[in-house]
């Protein structure tokens, strides 16, 4: 029993820490020799730091990262305005609730966030395997066999199934040939990276321009616990073909008109071109396809690495439950429930590609992803009359319990929740002796009808519950809006 896991960026690590916890032997393997060297993905949406909550690296996360800076324009030396992210996108500021702990964006560079997450996989048994890049593979009724060169030497391994979590440039998702519609902006080139630069004052994303023209910038990020910046320039064509320092320093120049500002030390460097694409399917029998190898999209709001992570999240658990015995047919779920986030995501970016900083008069972007749910999916039942504000398929909210502790530490972990509510509390709108469902990964598979998304789950006839996902329940005695009194039950 394995799974062959390509590409160790966060989403082929989440995935080997959802498979490593439960105890799904896994090899993660990855054509460089290291992890990634730079800051590409530096933002951390407030639904990624719930599922690092649960991954046991939240800690790690905070200590090395740090709130969002404020955005900082500049006309040439002179500061035109300073504005918090919120500021930026026309909503009102974030705060910390009962339901929702963690309701700002993070800061941290990949490069730390693929670190802590590699040594959690290390903690947890695993182990990347650098050097190692996939050429091809055969699939049968019951395996995949992996062709591999390891150090340049070619090698078979044999799976249960492949995951290709190996990037927008993706071979696996080449391999099985599934189509990638979608549009390159062919005229649209940015240089990002890492340098070092002196003649910033200040912890801000500054935005340097010559005119104050917000869409005509050279953007320098403070990035965290560290004297590097991530800088962010459109460059023409020409420029982008030879991304070296003295580049990015003419750049700089020809965009600010600033020759205060001494750029140097470049770590990394990377043309960047806007590709908003995604895969027709997420699944082709025992090969899946998650993060950019699925869907790539503008950096822009932030969603690309979090959207990645947040599919090998829904695909972990389900990945060990078959291989422990369930039903095939839940992989298909997450294709199912994937898939229209995915287009949602990709639409959210292209607005705020487009928008690039300027003032807008319509609804402000919600990129916090708290808001996805699997509504409407295969595993989101509800037998309710009328249904409230919650509904199976969202996100369950976290909560206050009465000895400190949070609805979120009875989640924690590889099972499955049940909770049987004596009346409403914030975030859960349910009348006194509702059951809901916490799936694995945090959203809500039933609300009422438990033993039925347990049959459909679990793969069991009536009365036929098997014991493929731990299940822990508990009675919450609700007084007033809040719970009272949290007794565990009996533990499936």
């Amino acid at each position: 029993m394995t799974v062959v896991i390509a590409g160790a960026g966060p989403t082929g690590l989440t995935l080997g820490i959802e498979l490593a916890r439960r105890g799904i032997p896994c090899r993660l393997l990855d054509r460089e020799s290291g992890l990634f060297p730079g800051s590409r993905g530096k933002g951390l949406q407030p639904r990624t730091l719930e599922v690092f909550d649960d991954l046991g690296v939240l800690d790690d996360v905070r200590a090395e990262g740090m709130p969002f800076p404020n955005f900082r324009l500049y006309s040439g030396t002179e500061i035109v305005w300073e504005r918090p992210l919120h500021e930026m996108l026309g909503v009102e500021e974030p705060r910390v609730s009962p339901g929702v702990p963690y309701p700002k964006a993070w800061l941290i560079p990949q490069w730390r966030t693929d670190r802590i997450l590699h040594d959690r996989f290390v903690r947890l048994g695993g182990k990347v395997e650098f050097d190692t890049e996939v050429t091809g593979f055969e699939q049968r009724p019951n395996g995949v066999t992996v062709s591999v060169l390891r150090n340049g030497i070619p090698e078979r391994i044999e799976a249960d199934y492949l995951v290709g979590t190996d990037g927008g440039r993706s071979t696996v998702r080449k391999l099985l040939g599934v189509g990638f519609a979608g549009e390159t902006y062919e005229t649209e080139r940015s240089l990002v990276g890492d340098v070092r630069a002196k003649g910033l004052d200040g912890v801000a994303c500054h935005m340097i321009t010559h005119a104050g023209d917000v869409t005509k910038r050279f953007s320098l990020w403070n990035l965290p616990n560290t004297d590097y910046y991530q800088f962010v320039a459109a460059v023409t064509p020409q420029d982008a073909a030879e991304p070296t320092l003295d580049t990015l320093r003419r750049t700089m120049v020809e965009r600010t008109g600033r020759t205060d500002i001494e750029l140097r030390d470049l770590r990394w460097i990377s043309v960047y071109r806007i590709n908003v694409r995604m895969v027709d399917r997420f699944r082709v029998d025992r090969v899946l396809l998650a993060g950019d190898a699925a869907h790539v999209h503008s950096s822009a709001s932030g969603q690309g690495l979090n959207t990645s992570v947040q599919d090998a999240y829904n695909l972990g658990w389900k990945l060990a439950a078959v291989l422990g015995g369930a039903p095939d047919a839940l992989l298909d779920s997450y294709e199912a429930e994937r898939m229209p986030v995915a287009a949602h995501l990709l639409g959210l970016s292209t607005e705020m590609h487009r928008r690039n900083f300027r003032p807008t008069t319509g609804p402000a972007p919600a990129i916090h992803q708290l808001d996805i749910t699997y509504r409407g999916g295969p595993l989101a039942l509800d037998d309710r009359a009328a249904k409230g504000q919650l509904q199976a398929g969202d996100r369950a909210p976290d909560g206050l319990l009465p000895d400190g502790t949070r609805l979120f530490d009875l989640f924690r972990g590889t099972h499955a929740t049940v909770l049987t509510f004596g009346g409403p509390i914030e975030g859960y709108d349910l009348a006194a002796g509702t059951r809901v469902l916490v799936r694995p990964d945090g959203h809500i598979g039933a609300v009422g009808d438990v033993e039925n998304w347990l049959r459909l789950v679990e793969g069991g006839g009536s009365g036929d519950l098997l014991p493929r996902l731990d299940v822990r329940s508990y009675a919450l005695e609700v007084a007033g809006d809040r719970v009272h009194r949290v007794t565990a039950e009996h533990q499936a």
